[in-house]
């Protein structure tokens, strides 16, 4: 099966690891990328897989002149939606990277695109593919706590820096760290209460990467290199962590909240609560939620490879351990390449098709204007474009 690439960068270098390790017959055809230099080079990285590659400055020449079994997009999310429109025109089977859209008019545009195409549309959310989730989704669906009627969700990202020192931190490519980061959470939780979320509620602050610093400021440019606990100086040798990316952190320029929160009303009445922050580490990671019953409550955290069943009407609490908290996204990726695989074959529906992307994203789109205008915002059908 060849492949067409459109955007090679970390991302896709990573998940194509994935794809080659089921040894199922999947190539590297061609790459479109606007620095084709540099995808080559990053490519070139896995040896003998490069070879043979054809490299392409423009999306659509690429489409044009290759024979291609699937494509795969990990282009800036800004342009998520325009080249899933490209290979959605053509019916090829496609691999997007989330958000599938950062504004109103985007999801829009896929909503169009996918009534007048075959494609089948494999949208990348590990999280709802994980050994974790689906365990989850066993226990919630056995009956067993009885019917879910609030949940506790929460995610402490241990690696928050990469969002303000790179260019994650250029909120018109990303739309938003409800958009980059929530959009997996939110679809997990609607994949594991099986409900129609209705209307959602958000707030969101920024307390710590912020400051004065002049916007565009490199960490090598400063004087406090080697004392600020932000520059790649103090996290490599004294923090012991990675450092992802020299932009200054507490420049006037960073961009995006450091910790927000949804309120999420879903068709029953029943609600869920769930917050992100981007300046917990280490120990301080979590990733997971509580689904609550009056039956009993089931909790899950992926950095801990833990599931905690507590039973309301017995002094019994049962736990899981899985063993997966160090795979790529927690098992969730090599789940997401063997559904593409299978969808490329023409065997398989897509576990995560297009309707979901544009779900998740509505969902954050519309949080992020209940967090600019303090107000509830309906999630009931309507025109994408008036999302944003």
């Amino acid at each position: 099966m060849k492949i067409g690439i459109i955007g090679y960068g970390t991302r896709m270098h990573y998940f194509l690891d994935r794809l080659l390790e089921l040894e199922m017959g999947v190539e590297v055809a061609a790459i479109a990328d606007v620095a084709a230099d540099k995808a080559k080079s990053l490519l070139d990285r896995k040896g003998s897989v490069a070879d043979g590659v054809r490299y392409y400055a423009d999306a659509d020449e690429m489409l044009e002149r290759e024979a291609l079994d699937g494509v795969m997009i990990g282009t800036r999310c800004s342009l998520h939606a325009e080249m899933a429109v490209k290979v959605m025109k053509r019916n090829l089977p496609l691999f997007l990277e989330k958000p599938v859209g950062v504004t109103g008019a985007d999801l829009a545009k896929l909503r169009e695109a996918e009534k007048a195409s075959t494609s089948e549309v494999v949208v990348s959310f590990p999280l709802r593919n994980t050994p974790m989730a689906l365990l989850v989704k066993e226990i919630v669906d056995s009956g067993r706590l009885g019917t879910i009627e609030h949940v506790q969700a929460a995610n402490n990202v241990p690696y928050g820096g990469v969002y303000y020192h790179d260019w994650y931190r250029d909120e018109a490519e990303t739309g938003g760290l409800f958009l980059q980061k929530a959009t997996h959470d939110l679809d997990c939780l609607n994949f594991l209460l099986g409900l129609k979320p209705v209307a959602i509620a958000a707030m969101e602050s920024k307390r710590v990467f912020k400051g004065d610093k002049p916007a565009g400021l490199r960490c090598g440019e400063c004087d406090e290199y080697f004392t600020c606990p932000e520059s790649p100086y103090v996290l490599r040798r004294i923090s012991r962590e990675d450092a992802t990316g020299d932009g200054c952190a507490f420049a006037v320029d960073t961009g995006n909240h450091d910790s927000g929160s949804v309120l999420i009303r879903y068709e029953t009445g029943m609600h869920a609560v769930y917050s992100q922050n981007f300046y917990s580490r280490k120990g301080a990671a979590r990733r997971g939620a509580r689904l609550i019953g009056y039956k009993g409550t089931v909790e899950f955290d992926w950095y801990r490879d833990e599931v905690n069943v507590f039973m309301h009407d017995a002094p019994r609490t049962e736990t899981y351990k899985l063993e997966v908290a160090n795979l790529p996204h927690f098992g969730g990726d090599e789940a997401l390449a063997r559904n593409f695989v299978g969808v490329m074959k023409g065997e398989e529906r897509s576990a995560t098709p297009l309707s979901m992307g544009i779900a998740s994203a509505l969902m954050c789109l519309k949080a992020e204007r209940a967090a600019k205008t303090d107000a509830y915002q309906s999630l009931a059908p309507e025109r994408e474009e008036d999302a944003s």
